[in-house]
């Protein structure tokens, strides 16, 4: 381990796929007790009796090297037979949970019928699986995330995003029960550790990833608070999503599709709280722009295809950050 990262904690804020290829590479450069990730829960949602964690789970499978590269979801050498008999009693099928997979919502659900926090439950699921970083949900409340369309009608996140394939054009968002929602323990333990010395936001949607956690109650003051670095990666390159619906979002919303767009949406949103930002190097022409609005700009590749790209993204946001002066 580099000595740049001695007595230092970093905390990930992630979603699902995109999120968890930068926190894989991270793990293989932070300790477990160095490296936070909290993930968002805005996507939980309860199907056929189960209590899913899509985010959770896909950064848990990624770090347990259990994850489906091929689907992006789900666990790798996943059977379908339940599936395939829950079509034969003709019951809904649209979001594929393999047989692997069900065994994680049914282990999650009845712990969660116990009495046990999400948390509780996450900790105890990364334990078996043989996950030493902790992966933690961003609160142990319910938040759901409603899509509101341009017809008018309001589908709950997987509904729009597995079951319509992001068909329905957005107008905004909504993040239900958000209001009353509190940090979970873990998430708060993270952003009050005097070791703490970087927030990094992954390259995750803004909209429906990374919006919900930081509308966490008290999240976004409290990091204002601590006066630390916070570095975020763009999911937009050459103006498209490299995973999900981020640019089709953002052309429904009347934005151009683009790394300056995810920038200027934080920094509406949430003021000044990105210190610095990192771009891939096809949006090089972007950095000045970016620079404009009063951030820090690294520009380096993004695209995190091998397990090495993964490390080089880890380390590059990691020695960016090292050079600010907060």
């Amino acid at each position: 381990m580099e000595k740049l990262y001695e007595n230092f904690e970093c905390l990930a804020l992630s979603g699902g796929v995109g999120g968890a290829k930068l926190v894989l590479g991270l793990s293989k450069i932070l300790s477990a007790e160095q490296l936070t990730v909290v993930a968002n829960t805005g996507d939980d949602f309860k199907h056929l009796g189960l209590n899913i964690s899509p985010d959770l789970d896909t950064i848990m499978y990624t770090l347990a090297n259990l994850n489906n590269a091929e689907l992006g979801w789900g666990q790798m050498g996943e059977t379908w037979q339940f599936l395939q008999a829950l079509d034969r009693l003709d019951e809904e099928t649209w979001f594929k949970i393999g047989d692997r997979d069900l065994a994680t919502h049914i282990v999650r659900t009845l712990k969660l019928d116990y009495g046990l926090t999400l948390s509780q439950v996450t900790e105890d699921l990364c334990r078996s699986l043989g996950v030493k970083h902790s992966v933690i949900p961003m609160t142990n409340d319910r938040v759901g995330t409603v899509v509101h369309t341009d017809t008018g009608e309001s589908i709950p996140f997987q509904e729009y995003f597995v079951r319509d394939r992001c068909n329905p054009k957005v107008r905004n968002f909504d993040f239900q029960g958000i209001k009353t929602a509190f940090p979970s323990p873990g998430f708060l333990k993270s952003l009050n550790s005097p070791k703490l010395r970087l927030i990094i936001i992954c390259p995750s949607n803004p909209f429906v990833s990374i919006d919900p956690i930081l509308q966490v109650s008290g999240v976004l003051d409290r990091i204002v608070e601590r006066r630390i670095p916070v570095v975020a990666i763009s999911p937009i390159v050459g103006g498209q999503a490299l995973k999900g619906p981020a640019a089709k979002m953002m052309r429904e919303l009347g934005k151009t599709p683009s790394a300056s767009t995810v920038a200027e949406h934080y920094l509406t949103v949430y003021g000044d709280i990105l210190t610095g930002f990192i771009i891939d190097e096809e949006d090089r022409i972007l950095e000045s722009n970016l620079s404009g609005m009063g951030l820090q700009t690294t520009v380096t590749n993004t695209v995190m295809i091998t397990l090495q790209d993964r490390i080089n993204l880890a380390h590059e946001s990691l020695r960016f950050a090292n050079g600010f002066k907060i």
